[in-house]
């Protein structure tokens, strides 16, 4: 009975939404506070797009992404201030943010061989739960029956100004307007992508953050897992 009660508090906790509307800031959060694992998956897709990059290859071309992906190696270290990710044992934590790269991760994450690999892994990373993964379908795709499903969303224009003050603070100065318009285009392109559009499932909760500080929204997701864990505790 006691590993069936610990069983039942190990959640899967999915946050999804699109960029800039605060998921790994509130998924990070929510993980420190219940003691479980914080995976980016969308930290996972950004690398082997700076890899894309870096070797020249079109980020549209499936073959060739593929072939890269399948030989890289990259891995997300916790850390207090979340995932430190390493590609090839180089940490580009803060080179993955870049524009140009987010531009490219879009196009890498609508490749239907490369997202269902990528599924692949985040399933087993997720290992036997207690964990929190955000991204654009962890709770529609990768985890359709996560215990806890949260949808973020926000204005574009506070999604903007967030992602243009993450950059400045990691020494990019592309212009607010230049963000706008990257974010207005991956909306595009992540909500009519073929393969695992972003959309909000059914039995998720959809919280706006626009007007919300991350300390509200981080307590209206953990109010959702306390009762969760309270439903579990009366079955």
């Amino acid at each position: 009975m006691e590993q069936e009660n610990e069983k039942r508090q190990r959640l899967v906790i999915a946050v999804d939404g699109p960029a800039g509307a605060g998921k790994s800031t509130v998924a990070r959060r929510v993980a420190a506070a219940l003691n479980y694992l914080y995976i980016d998956t969308g930290a996972m897709y950004r690398a082997i797009a700076l890899a894309v990059l870096e070797e020249g290859v079109g980020p549209d071309d499936g073959a060739a992404v593929e072939r890269l992906a399948r030989g890289l190696d990259v891995e997300l270290v916790p850390s207090a201030a979340g995932n430190r990710v390493l590609l090839e044992g180089r940490d580009v934590t803060e080179r993955i943010r870049a524009p140009e790269v987010s531009a490219a991760a879009s196009q890498v994450a609508a490749l239907p061989r490369g997202r269902r690999r990528m599924g692949q892994l985040h399933r087993r990373s997720a290992g036997g739960g207690g964990v929190v993964m955000d991204g654009r379908d962890i709770g529609t795709v990768v985890f359709p029956d996560a215990d806890v499903k949260v949808f973020l969303t926000a204005s574009a224009e506070e999604r903007a100004r967030r992602r243009w003050l993450e950059l400045r603070a990691a020494g990019h100065a592309p212009s607010l307007d230049d963000i706008r318009a990257n974010i207005e285009s991956r909306d595009r392109l992540d909500s009519t992508r073929d393969v695992a559009p972003l959309r909000k499932a059914e039995d998720a909760v959809e919280i706006d953050t626009t007007d919300k500080t991350v300390d509200e929204v981080v307590d209206q997701v953990l109010e959702l897992v306390r009762k969760e864990l309270d439903s579990c505790s009366t079955e």
